[in-house]
């Protein structure tokens, strides 16, 4: 019967602690001191699992490179009964890995992340003495969509010791994953990122022993025309959050209270006031994409109420406009996604200046045709085309993230600090102490 292990990437050892216990509520075999917490909290995150939970394998990711003695024999002496040591290091580490579990009693689980051929090293690892092989899709791959059960199967068919896999494994997919070949299927943010973590696990349990996917959950990964959906769920601010504080667009602000849009951009360039050029975008753009305009950020007015209609007709899913519009009671009626830099009432005249589809300059960023824009109450983001894919997964993580987070400070009444422990990250504690 394959088995489930929960995946503890936390980096401070209450919150692990409490996924834990949901975790095994919700049918858990296996609780992992995942990498970051382990670099966050040491062994003695090791040390706290086995102590509440005794008699429940605890399995220490350190992913080991070199002395491959020390740190098995470390990890076993903390409580764990697997460690982890990465395939692609030599076979001299991997043999000390190996005799240092035989004498400590420690499983030698070899990862191979990394690796470019991973069932050929597999089926050298097996020959070292490992215990089992992992199959990971690491989560910046998963970021940009990529999936590791075609890895898994090759591994699965050249090995005969038991085989995990993990990456970004759902109630969804964790049955295709056991069919797949996987002894063990490792489980990270859907139980971690879950409000009822143990429901989560419960999920898990049974599409693995079932064979049928069940309900995913919140969390979802895209690629392709389907990061839409991620977009039009994620905010503004999980897009930032996910890209490294990416600014929105300065200085354009949402007109319609509410609305949301996301979509390819559909560029236009065009004089202040010049409303030809954006008039006949509106005919050209695709259906579901955003009309993004650069237009000196000034007035007179180059959009108003009929130009909205029109993108009603015309299935646009948003106007950007770094520059003037006007009509805003009735676009704001409509429930038009319509972002701008100024409001005024007098319009310009159609002079047909400009260009439609090409790079544009909108709040201080370029915008090109296809990059993706994301415009809410907080703001519009753009997301170059070429790493759409990866941001709006990136976004994802986040606002899963802030479910478990929001659980923790409505639910139990705590705070964002207090849940968090703000504490350890204050630079200038040291110096305090």
């Amino acid at each position: 019967m394959p088995r489930l292990q929960a995946a503890l990437d936390f980096v401070d050892t209450a919150r692990a602690l409490k996924c834990a216990r949901e975790a095994l509520e919700g049918g858990a075999d296996l609780l992992e001191v995942g990498t970051p917490l382990l670099k966050a909290a040491g062994l003695d995150a090791v040390r706290a699992l086995h102590r509440e939970f005794p008699s429940v394998p605890i399995v220490c990711d350190a992913k080991t490179m070199d002395a491959g003695r020390a740190e098995f024999e470390a990890a076993a002496k903390a409580g764990a009964k697997v460690c982890t040591v990465l395939a692609v290091a030599s076979d001299a580490t991997l043999r000390e890995c190996v005799e240092t579990g035989r004498n400590y009693g420690i499983q030698v689980y070899a990862d191979l992340l990394g690796h470019p051929d991973p069932a050929r090293r597999a089926r050298e690892v097996e020959a070292l003495g490992v215990d089992l092989v992992g199959v990971h899709c690491p989560i910046d791959e998963q970021m940009e969509g990529r999936d590791p059960f075609a890895r898994l199967r090759a591994v699965a068919r050249e090995v005969s010791i038991p085989v995990a896999v993990a990456g970004g494994i759902t109630a969804e997919t964790a049955a295709d994953a056991v069919k797949a070949g996987a002894s063990i299927v490792i489980v990270g943010g859907f139980i971690s990122k879950a409000a009822d973590g143990a429901a989560a696990a419960a999920a898990v349990k049974r599409a693995m022993e079932s064979g049928e996917a069940a309900a995913g959950g919140a969390m979802r990964r895209a690629t392709g025309e389907g990061i839409r959906e991620l977009l039009e769920k994620a905010s503004t601010p999980n897009i930032s959050d996910g890209f490294h504080r990416q600014p929105c667009l300065d200085g354009i602000r949402p007109i319609t209270p509410g609305a949301r849009c996301a979509g390819p951009a559909f560029t236009v360039r065009s004089a202040p006031g010049d409303w030809a050029k954006p008039v006949e975008a509106i005919d050209e753009a695709p259906p579901g994409s955003v009309i993004v305009i650069e237009a000196g950020g000034v007035p007179p007015a180059l959009w108003g109420e009929l130009a909205t209609h029109s993108c009603i007709q015309r299935k646009i899913a948003g106007v950007v406009i770094d520059g003037a519009i006007r009509d805003t009671p009735e676009i704001r009626r409509l429930g038009f996604p319509a972002f701008a830099r100024v409001v005024v009432s007098h319009a310009g005249e159609p002079k047909g200046f400009g260009e439609i589809g090409v790079p544009v300059r909108v709040g201080g960023q370029t915008v090109r045709p296809g990059d993706w824009v994301v415009g809410d109450d907080d703001g519009v983001m753009v997301l170059p085309r070429e790493r759409a894919v990866e941001m709006a997964n990136r976004a994802m993580d986040c606002l899963e993230k802030e479910i478990r987070i929001r659980h923790e400070i409505e639910e139990e009444g705590r705070t964002l600090n207090q849940v968090v422990e703000l504490y350890k990250w204050e630079k200038d504690r040291g110096r305090r102490e």
